[in-house]
C-alpha cells in the first residue's frame, strides 16, 4: 500500500480512534499521543499484511492505551482532570466526543484496573467483540468477558445517580417489555433511542435503529422475566427448547440506547431474577 493511500486510510479512522483513546485515557493530549503512536506503528508495517485495517488499528490502539494506563498506575500518577475535553477538527466530531464522555463516567473508570477499563470501553461503548479484546489484553475471550462484566458492575455501582437512576432504568425496561408483549409498536418506538443497537454475546451489532428493533420485539418477550444482568436492568428468557437468553439494557436520557442479548450465559454473567 502506498504512503498516500495508507495515510488516507488512517485519516478515515482517526476520529473513531481518538474517541476510543479519549474514553480509555480521559485526556485529550494523551489520546492524541496514543493515536500518533498507532499511526507510527502502522507506517512501519506498511499496511500490506493488514486484512482488516479498522480492527487492526483498534487492536494496536488498545495495546498502546493499555501500556499507558499501566505506566500511569505504576508511577501512581493522578488521572487527568475530568473537565478536559478533546479538541476536534470539526464541531460535529467535538459534539460526539463531548456527549459520549461524561465527567462522572471518567471518574468511575479511574477505579478500574487497566484491563477492566479497556474491556469495558471497547465492548460496551464501541461494540468490539470479546475475541478482539482478548488479543489486546492477552487473555481468552471468556476472561475478556469477565473483565467487562466486573467493570460493568463497578461502573453501574459507582454511578452518581444511585438508586433513583436504577429505579428509572427499571421502569423504562419494564415498560419496554410490556410494550413488546402487547405488540405496541408505537410504544416501543417511544422507549427506544433512534440509534439504538442490539448486540450479540460477541459484541457484534445485529440490529440497528429504533424501527428495526421495534419490529423485532413487537409481539415478543412473552416468556421474559424481569431481571438484573450484571447489575443492569434487563430480562431473562428460557425458551421451550431450553435455550436461556439474558437481555441487558443500557438506558440514557430516558431511552434505551443498547440491548445486549447473551445466549446461554455462563457463570461470568451475574443474573438476578426479580419475579
Amino acid at each position: 500500500m502506498g504512503d498516500d493511500l495508507l495515510a488516507a486510510e488512517f485519516e478515515a479512522n482517526r476520529g473513531r480512534l481518538r474517541a476510543v483513546a479519549y474514553r480509555m485515557l480521559g485526556s485529550g493530549a494523551e489520546a492524541d499521543d496514543a493515536v500518533q503512536e498507532t499511526w507510527l506503528r502502522l507506517s512501519r508495517t506498511g499496511g500490506d499484511t493488514v486484512d482488516n485495517l479498522p480492527a487492526w488499528l483498534t487492536t494496536v490502539l488498545g495495546r498502546v492505551c493499555l501500556d499507558m494506563l499501566r505506566s500511569r498506575a505504576s508511577r501512581r500518577e493522578d488521572p487527568p482532570p475530568v473537565t478536559e475535553l478533546p479538541s476536534a477538527e470539526d464541531p460535529e466530531r467535538e459534539a460526539v466526543l463531548a456527549d459520549a464522555v461524561g465527567a462522572a463516567l471518567t471518574v468511575v473508570l479511574e477505579t478500574l484496573t487497566p484491563a477492566e477499563r479497556l474491556a469495558f470501553v471497547l465492548h460496551d461503548l464501541f461494540a468490539v467483540s470479546f475475541e478482539e479484546i482478548a488479543t489486546v489484553v492477552g487473555r481468552s475471550p471468556a476472561a475478556a468477558r469477565q473483565l467487562a462484566s466486573r467493570a460493568r458492575r463497578r461502573v453501574r455501582g459507582g454511578s452518581p445517580a444511585g438508586a433513583a437512576d436504577a429505579a428509572r432504568q427499571r421502569e423504562i425496561v419494564d415498560a419496554f417489555l410490556a410494550a413488546a408483549r402487547g405488540g405496541d409498536f408505537a410504544g416501543l418506538l417511544t422507549l427506544l433511542d433512534p440509534d439504538v443497537v442490539m448486540r450479540g454475546g460477541d459484541g457484534a451489532v445485529g440490529l440497528r435503529g429504533a424501527d428495526e428493533a421495534a419490529r423485532f420485539f413487537s409481539g415478543r418477550a412473552q416468556a421474559a422475566v424481569p431481571a438484573t444482568i450484571d447489575g443492569a436492568a434487563g430480562a431473562f428468557v428460557r425458551t421451550e427448547q431450553g435455550v436461556r437468553i439474558a437481555l441487558s439494557f443500557t438506558v440514557a436520557d430516558g431511552r434505551i440506547i443498547a440491548i445486549d442479548s447473551i445466549m446461554n450465559p455462563d457463570e461470568s454473567i451475574v443474573i438476578e431474577l426479580l419475579d
